[in-house]
């Protein structure tokens, strides 16, 4: 009695040992740090969209499956050509910087699966960029509407990609190039503008002169004319004689003549 309760007891360690081995590779799990996980469930409830793994240890039951993803920001480099509003080709290389929405990675796998940065981000980012170029010239967006035209396709794309459950950091748009002879006739262009507004503020800046000295010499004018209205030839003589007794009060040598100079004023002769 004693020896098959031994031997129950080693078929049982036995069957669990061989089920570990086969199975505990698809139990035992570990999600790494800036990952989360998904489970499907193929014979119950399917997946399960609103229970998502963090990291750490998990055990799951070996039928069913856990989808792992990278929720760590993300970039990617996407060179490609477009077509302005006229129709010319443009070549932009653009910048994206992601991650995946942390609580919605179930809607996410349901939706676009592992491979989401393929069949999801990349078209929309692309799209995204074509539609905005597709509203400007060649020369806005190159020069004169770049931040314009950069600003509108971030929040295009970061609108779409968060509907989708993807968080957009930044997106830069790195390089644009235009064809030789499209990329001279514009920078000759804006060179010709520079010079015209530069020519318009010197002839400002003159005529801002000419007026600064124009008001300056009518002031000088009116002045002289109120100057000139107030002597009376009383008033003259009477600064005359002032002047005279400071003179003849000062140390240096001196003759005064009195009554000798012009309408009875003294007259200075000789000093040191």
């Amino acid at each position: 009695m004693k020896f098959n309760f031994k031997t129950q007891y080693i078929i049982i360690a036995v069957v669990v040992l061989i089920f570990l081995l086969l199975f505990g590779g698809r139990m035992f799990l570990i999600i790494q740090a800036g990952e989360r996980g998904v489970i499907f469930k193929p014979y119950t409830t399917g997946l399960d969209k609103d229970n998502v793994y963090s990291e750490g240890f998990h055990i799951i039951a070996p039928w069913n499956d856990m989808y792992v993803y990278n929720v760590r920001e993300q970039q990617r480099d996407e060179p490609m050509d477009v077509l302005d509003k006229n129709g010319l080709s443009i070549s932009m290389d653009v910048t994206v910087r992601f991650n995946p929405s942390f609580d919605r990675i179930g809607n996410l796998h349901e939706q676009f699966g592992i491979n989401f940065v393929n069949v999801l981000v990349v078209p929309e980012v692309r799209s995204c960029v074509r539609r905005v170029a597709g509203r400007y010239t060649a020369e806005e967006i190159y020069s004169t509407k770049r931040a314009e035209v950069e600003q509108s396709i971030i929040e295009e794309t970061k609108k779409i990609l968060s509907e989708n459950y993807i968080e957009m950091k930044a997106l830069l748009i790195r390089s644009i190039n235009l064809p030789e002879q499209i990329k001279g006739a514009i920078e000759s262009k804006l060179k010709q503008e520079q010079e015209a507004l530069a020519y318009e503020f010197r002839l400002q800046r003159e005529t801002s002169e000419a007026e600064r000295r124009r008001i300056e010499a009518e002031g000088i004018a009116a002045f002289n004319r109120i100057i000139n209205a107030s002597l009376t030839d009383n008033i003259l003589k009477q600064r005359g004689i002032e002047a005279t007794i400071q003179l003849s009060e000062s140390q240096n040598s001196k003759v005064i003549v009195i009554g000798s100079g012009k309408d009875g004023l003294p007259l200075i002769l000789g000093n040191n």
